[in-house]
C-alpha cells in the first residue's frame, strides 16, 4: 500500500493516511475525466490529506476554501463558465499560483459552501486543462444541493477518522499492525506478551480516537487533557452545525445527538424514541436521523428482521441502532458533566479500571471499524416473552460473494471475560441455512472452539 510522503510539514508532524493511495489511482487511472469528491465527517483531515496530495505529486496547486474565498470568487464560477480562459486567469492571479496544463490540481474545499462550484464540475472537466478533487462534509444535506444539478463527471470516495493501523503509524508503532495482520491471515494467536502490547495499544486508540487533531495532540504532549479539549473542539463544531445547518430539525436533531451516549450505555442498544419524546413515532424523527447520517456524524446499524441472503431486503428502519462516528469522541461526550474529563478517568479508562459500562465503547469502536472498511452495519434482534425465542445479534456481515447459501456471518461484541453466546447459538440454530463462521469479538487472544472463531477485539477490521 502507497501512503504520503512522510516529512516534516509546516505543522510538524504529518499523519499518514491510506485514502492517499485511492488518490492515486484516481490520478494514474483516470487522468483528468472526472473530478474525485472526498466526502466525510468535519474534521477528520480531508482538507490536509488532499493538499498534501497537491503538493507531492502536481508540479502546483490551487486551494479554494470556501469558508474564506471572498464573494468575488464564488462569483467567477457563475460568470465565466463560458470563458475558461478568464476563470483560470484570475484563479491563477488571486491565489498566486501559476497553473501548468495537466500538470496542476484545483483543490475545491468545503465545496457545500459554494454549490454553484460544484454544478461548474461538469465544465471544468470537459476543458480537461487541469484536475479536480472536491472537499465536503455535508455534502448529502438538501441544503447544500438546492438549485443545482449534480456533475455526473464527479466520482465520490468515504474518508473516515483515522482507523487503528494509521493510529499506529502515527504513535511510531508501524510492525505493530504487521505482526497483527500476519497472526490474523495465518489464524494463530498473537501469545501473552504481544496480545497484551496490541490490547494496550487498542485501548490507546479507542480513547484519543481518530481525529487527526487529537491524536497530533496525543504524540506532541501525552497530555490527556489536551486531548480532551480537541475532542470537544470537534464537538463543539458538531453542535455548531446542527443549528447552523439542520433548519427547523435542529432542536431533533440535537436531541438525538445528546441521547447517543445514554442510549449505548443501556444493555439493549437500540434507539428507544421513547427518551426523546414520550409516544414518539418514528415517520416523525426519521429526517432527523438521516441529517447526522447525511453528516456523517453518526454509524446507523438497522435490525435485519430475517437475517438471510439480503440483509438490506428485510431492514427494518424503525429499529435501528445509533453509534457515534469516532469512539474518542463518545468519551468525551458522554463524560462532559464538568465540561473535561480528567486525566485520571483517561488513565482509568486505558487500564480498563474505570466502573463504566464499557461494553458501549467496545461496541461503538466495533462498528466505526466495521463502517471505516466499507460495510453497512445491520444487526439481528427479537424480542420475545419466551426465552428461547429471545435473540439479539450484535452485527451481521454480509460475505463478498454471494451464493445461495451460508452468506451472513454473525458477530457478538464481548467486553468483559465472563460471558454466555446463548443468542449466537439459537440464532446458528434457526438460520443454519443461511449463517457462516459465527464469530465474537472479544478482549483475549485468537482461538476457535466449537466452531466458533474468537477474535480479539483489534482485528475488527481485517474480517
Amino acid at each position: 500500500m502507497v501512503v504520503q510522503k512522510s516529512r516534516k510539514g509546516a505543522n510538524g508532524i504529518v499523519l499518514k493516511r491510506k485514502i492517499y493511495q485511492q488518490l492515486l489511482d484516481w490520478k494514474e487511472k483516470r487522468c483528468g475525466e472526472v473530478a474525485l469528491l472526498v466526502e466525510g465527517a468535519r474534521r477528520i483531515g480531508k482538507s490536509y490529506i488532499v493538499e498534501e496530495f497537491g503538493r507531492n505529486e502536481y508540479e502546483s496547486y490551487i486551494l479554494i476554501d470556501f469558508n474564506k474565498a471572498p464573494q468575488m470568487v464564488r462569483d467567477w464560477f457563475d460568470l465565466y463558465l463560458e470563458d475558461l480562459d478568464t476563470l483560470f486567469l484570475y484563479l491563477s492571479q488571486h491565489y498566486k499560483v501559476k497553473l501548468h496544463e495537466r500538470q496542476s490540481l484545483i483543490i475545491l474545499d468545503e465545496i457545500q459552501l459554494c454549490p454553484r462550484a460544484r454544478a461548474a464540475i461538469k465544465f471544468l472537466v470537459a476543458d480537461g486543462r487541469y484536475d479536480y478533487i472536491e472537499t465536503g462534509s455535508l455534502v448529502s444535506i438538501k441544503k447544500s444541493t438546492r438549485g443545482i444539478v449534480l456533475p455526473s463527471e464527479e466520482r465520490n470516495i468515504q474518508m473516515y477518522p483515522m482507523d487503528f493501523e494509521e493510529f499506529l503509524w502515527a504513535t511510531g508503532n508501524d510492525m505493530l499492525i504487521d505482526l497483527i495482520r500476519k497472526m490474523y491471515v495465518e489464524r494463530k494467536p498473537m501469545g501473552p506478551a504481544f496480545h497484551r502490547q496490541a490490547m494496550n495499544a487498542f485501548r490507546l486508540y479507542m480513547i484519543v480516537g481518530g481525529m487527526p487533531q487529537a491524536v497530533k495532540k496525543y504524540v506532541e504532549t501525552k497530555d490527556f487533557d489536551a486531548v480532551d479539549a480537541a475532542k470537544r473542539d470537534v464537538l463543539t463544531i458538531y453542535r455548531n452545525d446542527i443549528f447552523n445547518y439542520a433548519g427547523e430539525m435542529a432542536d431533533k436533531v440535537a436531541s438525538i445527538f445528546d441521547q447517543i451516549p445514554p442510549q449505548l450505555s443501556k444493555h439493549e442498544k437500540k434507539f428507544r424514541l421513547s427518551a426523546l419524546k414520550p409516544g414518539a413515532k418514528y415517520r416523525d424523527w426519521d429526517d432527523a436521523f438521516f441529517w447526522l447520517k447525511d453528516a456523517k456524524v453518526i454509524n446507523i446499524c438497522y435490525n435485519s428482521t430475517e437475517p438471510n441472503i439480503g440483509l438490506k431486503m428485510n431492514e427494518d428502519r424503525t429499529t435501528l441502532k445509533c453509534y457515534l462516528n469516532d469512539t474518542g469522541l463518545l468519551i468525551s461526550h458522554a463524560f462532559d458533566e464538568k465540561g473535561i474529563i480528567s486525566s485520571e478517568i483517561y488513565q482509568k479508562l486505558l487500564f480498563g479500571k474505570l466502573e463504566v459500562n464499557e461494553g458501549m465503547l467496545i461496541e461503538n469502536i466495533v462498528a466505526q471499524m466495521l463502517t471505516a472498511s466499507g460495510n453497512k452495519l445491520f444487526f439481528y434482534s427479537k424480542s420475545s416473552e419466551e426465552a428461547e425465542e429471545r435473540v439479539e445479534i450484535d452485527f451481521l456481515m454480509q460475505k463478498d460473494k454471494v451464493t445461495s447459501r451460508h452468506n451472513i456471518r454473525p458477530i457478538e461484541v464481548k467486553s468483559g471475560k465472563n460471558y454466555t453466546l446463548s443468542s449466537l447459538t439459537k440464532c446458528m440454530k434457526k438460520f443454519s441455512e443461511y449463517m457462516t463462521a459465527p464469530t465474537v469479538l472479544h478482549t483475549e487472544d485468537y482461538k476457535v472452539k466449537d466452531g466458533i472463531t474468537y477474535l480479539p477485539i483489534y482485528m475488527a477490521s481485517l474480517m
